[in-house]
């Protein structure tokens, strides 16, 4: 069952949440249980978002955008690089 899909600003604002409970004496797991996320959860956002800020989190969302789109601009060349070279040397 998926669960909804939360924004990167959202995270890293529930990731101080859990800093400031945990800052209170609350274990880890009390402190992401009130958040409303597993254990698992927020230490794969804590490995992704951790110290970030929500404006670098938007920018890093922005280049990774960015990356994906120059990637995929740069497979479409390669691949008509290649058959152009082919049809240049005459295998058809």
């Amino acid at each position: 069952m998926a669960g909804k899909r939360e924004k990167a600003e959202d995270i890293v604002v529930k990731l101080r949440q859990v800093e400031v409970l945990q800052g209170q004496g609350k274990s880890v797991s009390e402190a992401v249980r009130q958040i409303g996320v597993t254990v698992q959860t927020y230490y794969r956002w804590r490995k992704e978002y951790g110290g970030l800020k929500g404006d670098q989190v938007k920018r890093l969302k922005e280049l990774e955008a960015e990356n994906a789109r120059l990637r995929r601009a740069v497979s479409d060349l390669t691949v008509e690089k290649l058959i152009l070279k082919e049809a240049a040397s005459g295998n058809f």
